[in-house]
């Protein structure tokens, strides 16, 4: 699967659960994960989108590991089966 089939699955599937998934463009500031997903009560997460089997370049991952470091989740989507773990992870982290 394509990655921008990928992204496309993902901003659904956010939709679905009632939150929103914005474009990530930060000009300036490369390396910066594809989308930014807002849950109601469920919080904020990055996601980059990769086509089956891609894995993210070396300043993506320093990305990564900045935002992580500032306590936000971010996941490496590659695959279809894994847009409802994440939802299901982030709604697990942050029940109320």
């Amino acid at each position: 699967m394509k990655e921008k089939d990928i992204e496309q699955k993902i901003i659904a599937a956010v939709k679905i659960h009632g939150g929103i998934c914005p474009k990530w463009i930060s000009p300036g500031f490369d390396g910066v994960p594809d989308r930014i997903a807002i849950f109601p009560k469920a919080g904020i997460c990055f996601i980059e989108a990769k086509a089956h089997g891609k894995k993210p370049r070396p300043l993506q991952k320093r990305r990564h590991k900045q935002l992580r470091h500032f306590g936000f989740q971010v996941y490496v989507i590659d695959r279809e089966e894994q847009i409802e773990a994440m939802i299901e992870e982030m709604e697990e982290r942050h029940e109320l």
